[in-house]
């Protein structure tokens, strides 16, 4: 009904003698304390179970009411708040989670001295909120205070900030701050170390975040000695060949066929595994992939034999790291066949678990040297970012065919570059009811770093 039709209905109503009754009615009363907590029960569920559509109504309700028996600039909203920016996070509506946790945010940030408790949760949400939209900066400052406020509050130590630290981990790494992310890597390590012992069967997932971690630098060795440990917790704690031991015989292995596809980490200057056009297992021609990765994964397997009920999801993942062992080594036939197992075990699983393999996945890529992934200057403000965009066919096999270049504002030579390392890529391929196919258009874009034009450089 429109305001226009609201007076003129008043209006009416006052020659009738009712006008009082419409046009001033009862205020609402101010919801109790007692009202609230039944109100935030029925959200608490919904929102526990997952149900965020059916959560977001009450939690606006929580909201109003707090605002109407407290006002809408008092403390007490901000937990409200709090709760409604992340049932819009949880439900992808990022501009309207980032609205409420930042009032959250106004209505304490300064107005205590010293550090105020009730910053740490939307300042998470907020930090979670700019990682999600790629404000990488943004995220990092966020979550980095709210670390900070952490370890203030409740020690250097306190467990409960490692939910903080994954995010602001990511953060870092999206701006290529490795530095930070490999500090505040090892601190989660510490703190969970510190928190549950090192012998606990809960070391097994920072054990496995860290050992990434020095994966994704190229730290091989490194991260092997780190899954070793986990698998000896495992055994020692549930018995030899547990389920438990999984994730880290998973580990050893991709340690393994990494190492071999990118050289050891003792190795100043790695060589180039692309320098020919050989078979997959020619890439590092100093060494072989180690049988230990592929008994790992077979160990794995036979442990994920003794669970009840079967877990599909995680027999199937297994079996396609099999077959990415096997397609690494040259072993075509016997990679598909563990391709087809891992098919037919996620499709099991349900919930969409085959779509992992419903595209090519890359398991090997050595950018070109200007790469942003590879170059790093010691005078970065003397440089400028520059692409170059190829689209290419995965065979069957996983060899790349077909290359070429469909954007590009880098010079001749690194797009040639890039397309050298690009014919030199290596994916698992697409599968179709569990059969490799051929996929066309696939693309990849490489950022890289050019030096930038003198006067370019001094106007900056």
């Amino acid at each position: 009904m429109s305001s226009r039709h609201l007076i003129l209905t008043a209006c009416v109503a006052s020659l009738l003698g009712t006008c009082g009754a419409l046009t001033a009615p009862a205020a609402r009363a101010a919801a109790t304390d007692a009202e609230r907590h039944e109100t935030y029960k029925t959200f608490r569920a919904d929102f526990d179970a997952g149900r965020f559509t059916a959560a977001l109504p009450i939690a606006q309700r929580l909201v109003e009411m707090t605002e109407a028996q407290y006002g809408p600039d008092d403390r007490q909203l901000v937990n409200p708040l709090t709760n409604l920016g992340t049932v819009y996070y949880r439900l992808g509506d990022y501009t309207a989670a980032e609205v409420h946790y930042l009032r959250a945010l106004r209505l304490i940030d300064g107005k205590l001295a010293g550090a105020d408790r009730m910053l740490m949760r939307p300042l998470a949400g907020l930090g979670e909120t700019y990682l999600a939209t790629r404000q990488y900066a943004e995220a990092a400052n966020a979550l980095k205070r709210a670390v900070d406020l952490s370890r203030h509050l409740d020690g250097l130590f306190n467990a409960d900030q490692i939910d903080l630290l994954d995010p602001l981990i990511e953060s870092y790494v999206a701006l290529d701050q490795l530095q930070d992310a490999e500090k505040e890597s090892q601190y989660a390590f510490r703190v969970a170390e510190s928190a549950y012992g090192r012998d606990d069967l809960r070391m097994l997932e920072p054990l496995d975040r860290l050992a990434r971690w020095y994966e994704f630098v190229g730290r091989y060795a490194t991260a092997r000695g780190l899954h070793a440990r986990a698998l000896m917790i495992a055994e020692n704690a549930a018995g030899r060949g547990a389920p438990q031991a999984v994730g880290s015989l998973r580990g050893l292995a991709r340690s393994y066929y990494l190492e071999y596809l990118y050289g050891p980490e003792e190795t100043a200057a790695p060589p180039d595994p692309f320098q020919t056009n050989s078979a997959m297992q020619q890439l590092n021609q100093d060494t072989r992939l180690n049988p230990d990765g592929e008994r790992a994964l077979r160990y794995a397997l036979e442990a994920l034999s003794k669970t009840a009920p079967v877990d599909h999801r995680a027999r199937g993942e297994t079996l396609v790291e099999l077959g990415d062992w096997y397609l690494i080594g040259g072993a075509t036939a016997r990679a598909h066949q563990a391709y087809r197992d891992g098919w037919k075990e996620l499709a099991a699983a349900g919930n969409d678990a085959v779509a992992l393999l419903q595209a090519p996945r890359r398991l090997a890529y050595r950018p070109p040297p200007a790469s942003i992934a590879r170059a790093r200057p010691n005078d970065p403000e003397n440089y400028e970012e520059r692409y170059v965009e190829t689209r290419f066919k995965v065979l069957a096999d996983g060899k790349v065919a077909d290359v070429e270049t469909v954007g590009s504002n880098a010079s001749p030579a690194i797009e040639k570059a890039t397309l050298h390392a690009v014919r030199r890529a290596r994916y698992a391929p697409r599968l179709e009811n569990g059969e490799p196919v051929v996929t066309p258009d696939v693309t990849l874009r490489e950022r890289v770093l050019v030096k930038a034009p003198p006067e370019a450089a001094q106007a900056r």
